[in-house]
């Protein structure tokens, strides 16, 4: 029998009826909030997206491009290609440069020396490259000079502390009465190495030259005159400079391992100085003329930053100058001199007419003030040609800090820059027939410091602070040369690679003017 369906009655309807029109008003709602939430994220990701995209094309406008060029081989990139061009002689020592350059254009970049490098040859990006440091770029050296200067090196030096250091040792530097001083100096080196020279042997320009500026430094550094300490100073340096270019590798018997003991040595005699010259000036009550850099920095604790090891490594440093660059400007000029009778004959003609006045003049003695070198004009336009032509640093490495963009070029974040100075100086744009040694040009130029193609000694914060010391240096060189000796360079030529100097040293015979 079956059971009976349950009774319904009338309030049961009207319960169910209710419940069903609630559960549909719920549902509806639920949607309508579902709805506006989806709207809602879907709007959100296409305002995120629209504006991502207008950054995006922002950037690309603002950035530009990287330079176009190629990398070379997996790991050494273009590097042999790159020394090799370095032994490449005149008149065309740019031949890795100038094949890109017609390639790419002024600006290239290419994979050299274990670094993703933007190559610059052209003289505003150079500018902007030289003259904005610490926050657009910062030193870059290959890794053997990183490793043999140290982390205490004014390289590595940035803001404050770079800045105040410079400004104290290039404004001693420049100083005239440091000038005045170190032209008897000067003046008594030359005299003595040219009096060493005799007709009857070869004289090897590059060797004698440092036996000069090397000294002459070292006075001006910490007061070291002739003696043993400088004999030793000079033999360590010479085995310390070896490992400026070379194999990173660190363990004994390699380059930088033996350069990096002569360094050791060589720290410890300065460090002796610099503690007898600090124990001496305790003991003074009154304040004596700074006559050397350990007295400047000594008499300017102005940071405490500025440590024992920093400053023996900083002196240390600067000795580089009187053993590699001064020395080859120096040789090279007789190089070209040799090589451009009338402008050797213009030379003497102007230096021995200053000799003339010197000697003939009741008024004034045979001495020579600094002023005096200075003002031989042609002499500077000597200098200035030979350092056109053959410019001792051929490049200027940075790192950008961040992307960096310079006339459309895009030098990415972490990526090195060379700023060469070579092509610049010897591109025809800048300079009429520029493998021609033209002393004469510089009349129509007019000062070399100011004339932007020009820049053998750097620019911006880290222009070189010895400059107008190299050129005095150079002059007197140059006047006690040509009015003592006449010579014949034997054939020799320039090589750029690892830095600029004679492939034999420029041997040369020499007779004097009044035999």
């Amino acid at each position: 029998m079956n059971p009976k369906p349950p009774r319904v009655t009338a309030y049961d309807l009207v319960v169910g009826i209710y419940s069903q029109r609630e559960h549909h008003k719920q549902d509806m709602a639920w949607m309508i909030v579902t709805g506006v939430i989806i709207c809602f994220i879907t709007s959100l990701c296409w305002w995120l997206l629209r504006e991502n995209n207008k950054k995006k094309k922002k950037k690309v406008v603002r950035k530009g491009k990287v330079p176009e060029g190629r990398w070379g081989w997996p790991i050494i990139g273009e590097t042999l290609d790159f020394i090799a061009s370095g032994y490449t002689s005149q008149p065309q020592p740019l031949t890795f440069l100038e094949k890109r350059k017609s390639m790419y254009g002024n600006v290239f970049k290419t994979s050299i020396l274990g670094s993703s490098v933007i190559v610059s040859t052209e003289v505003e990006v150079n500018k902007v490259v030289l003259m904005n440091q610490g926050n657009m770029f910062v030193p870059a050296y290959p890794k053997s000079i990183r490793e043999l200067m140290g982390e205490h090196s004014i390289l590595h030096m940035n803001g404050t502390l770079h800045r105040k250091m410079h400004a104290l040792i290039g404004g001693f530097l420049r100083s005239p009465h440091l000038k005045a001083r170190i032209t008897t100096d000067i003046e008594r080196a030359v005299k003595q190495c040219l009096a060493t020279w005799t007709s009857h042997q070869s004289i090897y320009v590059q060797d004698q030259v440092k036996m000069i500026t090397f000294s002459v430094l070292v006075k001006v550094l910490m007061s070291v005159g002739a003696g043993e300490e400088l004999k030793l100073l000079k033999k360590e340096f010479e085995e310390f400079i070896k490992g400026l270019i070379c194999l990173p590798l660190k363990f004994p018997g390699t380059r930088l391992y033996k350069s990096l003991k002569a360094k050791e040595r060589m720290v410890k005699i300065v460090k002796r100085i610099i503690e007898e010259r600090k124990k001496k000036k305790k003991e003074k009550v009154s304040n004596e003329e700074e006559k050397d850099v350990v007295d400047v920095v000594l008499g300017n604790e102005w940071n405490p930053e500025l440590t024992m090891e920093m400053m023996s490594s900083n002196i240390i440093e600067m000795m580089i100058p009187g053993e590699e660059t001064l020395p080859t400007a120096m040789t090279i000029a007789l190089f070209f001199l040799s090589n451009s009778p009338l402008a050797l004959s213009k030379l003497r003609e102007e230096n021995m007419q200053l000799k003339r006045q010197k000697s003939s003049s009741p008024n004034s003695s045979d001495e020579y003030a600094w002023t005096d070198y200075m003002s031989l004009q042609f002499t500077q336009n000597v200098i200035s040609e030979t350092l056109r032509m053959a410019n001792i640093v051929n490049g200027i490495w940075r790192k950008a800090v961040k992307d960096v963009e310079i006339k459309g070029y895009l030098i990415p974040k972490g990526w090195c820059v060379m700023a060469s100075l070579t092509s610049v100086h010897l591109d025809s744009n800048n300079y009429e027939n520029p493998f021609k040694f033209d002393p004469w040009r510089w009349e129509k130029i007019g000062a070399a410091a100011s004339n932007n193609c020009f820049t053998p000694f750097g620019g911006g914060q880290r222009l070189c602070p010895g400059l107008e010391l190299s050129r005095l240096e150079l002059s007197i060189f140059l006047h006690h040369l040509v009015t003592t000796y006449r010579w014949v360079a034997e054939t020799d030529e320039i090589i750029y690679f690892p830095t600029v100097k004679m492939k034999r040293k420029l041997p040369i015979s020499v007779e004097p003017i009044n035999a």
